[in-house]
């Protein structure tokens, strides 16, 4: 361990701060952190230690003896207390845990009940709910609608001795607020509370966690507030900023040596994320090789920048290869690439992109359309839709298709069954399906005739292909995932696509500092991930964030279709 590390771990009483840049080993620093207590005669059972998944809390009690502490997310250490203390707000031990789709079975009982218009979906009425909770507000605050909702949603909990998952925070919170003598109790519990990747802490996890820790006050923390990527998770990186004003007397530790990339991709996004306003200032350095430069590939569209990056893939065999993207809709080029040059695949935290529901809810009223004796395709569309929408579809389709163009037979689809609207009052990811939507719409304008696109689809997604992606080693296969699910991991050889005003930075961010500044925090998280080479694609405009980087460390090359005297227009 370096000096910064070691400072860290051996840290005697008080509050610790650990600010961590990117590659610094953070986690494996709390972790020889909570090993050292351990070992300087701390019981155990006196030392809380709280991640934020699973697989964090797994990967640190591997590491530690095996009379660990407590070590577990913040929801888990919130059950253990509600399991304790639950009667004091009308619940046996033995409550259950609502998931989201229980949560959202029992609101579509409450609106149905309250009769409530139609524009106050049950996806929309769940996520006002956890924002209320998760941000601790108060509902008498918000519009009578709201107020019932959630009254009647707060009743039928009860009634059936449930908790939410946003509750395993809120009601602790509530708690220990109203109840001294349980607060007390818990406080007595513990000497030692640690917590990882704390720049991702909401207001709730927050006014726990400084409640918990007010006795003893020894809270150590590690994180890095220049990879705060979660506020539409109500995480607030803010209370990172601030720990020095919540605890004075806390011990400040800087990592700033990264042992994960090449001194030009810490370069470069130290330039990149170094043009944000609010932040801690931070020193990354690294002691690796020099290394190539950051590859940026220039291309029309999405198809010629997925070429062009399955071409890099294809030419420099890197061990391990990733492609990040800002939205899961960009997955498509990329995957009509792979599938086309035959290289095994998987997508990380969800579906590829023809398995989605709604592009599977698409092509079947198109496949239905070319082919009326296609009864799989018919009974999906008599499935999904109302029998009105549903009846419609199958009497109009297959005449229809004959007569209007294939971005024309799209619109009849999406106007028939009101698509869009069936998706926000189905769905809480509503806007993600939406845009995949969209993605599709924007391929099948480049296609004459439905023959044409329908046999295209088809093609891409032979037997064989899977059965490659199957039997090839999870090394072999190129990963794809959103820059969100990177977060946390690395690989040899990393692929950002999409880096163009309107995707990275999205385009819900142009008129907000602080949506922008978190934009370039998911970034600086992308171009963090690559350990040996990092390469940037864009079509269209070029993101700022591609002007941030000192043009020394660029190697700009251009799609094949591009000709050369493009190139000032597509950097300029």
């Amino acid at each position: 361990m370096n000096p910064s590390q070691l400072m860290a771990v051996r840290h005697g009483k008080g509050p610790l701060l650990i600010v961590a840049g990117a590659g610094s080993g953070k986690t494996r620093t709390l972790t020889q952190r909570l090993a050292h207590l351990i070992q300087d005669g701390i019981p155990p059972r006196r030392i809380i230690a709280i991640t934020f998944t699973n697989k964090a809390a797994g990967e640190m009690r591997s590491r530690v003896a095996s009379s660990a502490p407590f070590i577990g997310t913040f929801h888990s250490f919130g059950a253990s207390i509600l399991r304790r203390e639950g009667k004091r707000l009308g619940r046996t031990r033995n409550f259950v845990i609502f998931d989201a789709d229980d949560s959202l079975k029992i609101i579509k009982k409450v609106v149905l009940a309250l009769d409530l218009p139609e524009r106050y979906s049950p996806p929309k009425v769940r996520y006002e709910i956890s924002k209320i909770k998760n941000n601790l507000l108060d509902p008498a605050g918000f519009d009578d609608w709201l107020k019932q909702t959630f009254s009647e949603y707060e009743a039928e909990l009860r009634r059936q001795n449930a908790f939410d998952f946003d509750d395993l925070i809120e009601k602790v919170v509530e708690l220990f607020r109203t109840s001294p003598d349980i607060l007390k109790k818990h406080q007595s519990r513990f000497d030692y509370i640690l917590i990882d990747e704390y720049q991702d802490i909401n207001l709730a996890q927050y006014a726990l966690v400084k409640l918990l820790g007010a006795g003893h006050r020894n809270l150590n923390v590690v994180g890095d507030d220049q990879q705060s990527i979660y506020g539409f998770r109500w995480s607030d990186f803010t209370n990172f900023l601030h720990f020095e004003r919540d605890w004075p007397e806390a011990k400040i530790v800087e990592l700033g040596e990264n042992y994960r990339s090449t001194k030009n991709i810490v370069r470069a996004a130290s330039a990149v994320i170094g043009n944000n306003k609010f932040q801690r200032p931070k020193d990354l350095w690294t002691e690796n090789d020099v290394g190539e430069q950051v590859k940026v590939i220039g291309a029309e569209d999405a198809e010629e920048e997925a070429e062009a990056v399955v071409g890099d893939i294809l030419k420099n065999s890197w061990p391990e290869s990733a492609v990040l993207y800002r939205t899961n809709a960009q997955s498509r080029a990329i995957e009509h690439a792979l599938s086309l040059n035959s290289l095994p695949y998987e997508v990380f935290g969800g579906l590829k992109f023809y398995e989605r529901k709604e592009i599977k809810d698409l092509i079947a009223g198109l496949r239905y359309a070319l082919n009326p004796r296609d009864e799989l395709s018919r009974e999906r569309l008599e499935k999904t839709f109302r029998k009105a929408p549903a009846r419609e579809l199958v009497l109009n389709l297959p005449t229809l298709a004959v007569k209007l163009s294939l971005l024309e037979l799209i619109g009849f689809f999406l106007k028939t069954t009101s698509y869009f609207e069936f998706l926000a009052a189905k769905f809480e990811n509503a806007e993600d399906r939406i845009e995949n939507v969209t993605e599709l719409v924007n391929f099948a304008s480049t296609f004459k005739t439905l023959p044409e696109f329908l046999e295209r689809i088809s093609l891409l997604h032979p037997l064989d292909e899977v059965n490659l992606s199957a039997g090839a080693p999870p090394g072999k296969r190129v990963k794809l995932m959103t820059i969100h699910l990177a977060k946390g991991l690395e690989f040899d050889s990393v692929y950002v696509v999409g880096v163009a005003e309107g995707l990275l930075p999205h385009q819900r961010s142009f008129y907000s500092e602080a949506e922008l500044e978190e934009e370039r925090r998911l970034m600086y998280v992308a171009m963090t991930r690559a350990r040996r080479n990092l390469t940037l694609g864009f079509y269209g405009l070029a993101s700022r964030f591609l002007h941030e980087i000192p043009p020394e460390l660029i190697d700009y090359s251009l799609a094949q279709d591009i000709s050369p005297t493009e190139k000032e227009i597509y950097l300029d």
